[in-house]
């Protein structure tokens, strides 16, 4: 029988960048659902801690590589040791509009971050920013609002490999490795499986 898996989505507290950001770097992470630690809940926004334990950017000949470890877990009541790890896995942002823009009402404009990509552009057309202040006041209720996928998906291009420590590196052949802070990713203890499909 295998051993369970745990994971945790979480949103980095500043962006890394694999070769720019040197190993050694201390991070943080905010866990972004409530999360059964043996026996414990950890609530949502517990602060995990720990550091970037490889960084290396793409060359001729090797490909991008990034490793993140986080040691420990804190929360309003208490804390707790974790070994857990970046993997390739993430939560997708989409972008939710009302039914009189240019997309038809069962359609989501989804963004083209894959993980390590781009958000939309803020000059599209399309694209328009949560309202905000006295001149936003009569803005359509049908302005897009930014959502988190339900579901996890895993970064393009991009494969993890486990050292004989148990660490598990993130690898990208094609450009340089890119986590961001606005992105919920996955932490886990060992490699995850595909979610299993609603019936």
């Amino acid at each position: 029988m295998f051993p369970m898996v745990r994971e945790f989505p979480v949103t980095l507290q500043q962006n890394l960048v694999a070769g720019k950001t040197p190993a050694g770097t201390k991070i943080q992470a905010t866990l972004e659902v409530a999360t059964l630690l043996n026996g414990t809940v950890i609530p949502r926004n517990a602060v995990l801690s720990g550091e970037v334990i490889e960084s290396a950017a793409k060359t001729k000949t090797e490909p991008s590589r990034l490793a993140i470890r986080m040691d420990s877990l804190q929360w309003k009541n208490g804390s707790a040791s974790v070994k857990v790890y970046l993997t390739t896995w993430y939560y997708p942002t989409t972008m939710k509009e009302g039914p009189d823009l240019r997309y038809g009402p069962e359609q989501t404009l989804k963004s083209t971050w894959n993980g390590m990509g781009q958000y939309p552009d803020p000059n599209s057309p399309v694209y328009k920013p949560f309202p905000s202040g006295a001149s936003d006041k009569n803005s359509s209720p049908d302005t897009p609002s930014v959502a988190t996928s339900n579901h996890r998906v895993q970064m393009k291009d991009v494969e993890s490999r486990h050292n004989n420590d148990g660490a598990i590196t993130l690898i990208c052949k094609r450009s340089n490795l890119k986590v961001d802070k606005m992105t919920t990713y996955v932490l886990a203890t060992g490699d995850l499986l595909p979610p299993t499909p609603a019936k």
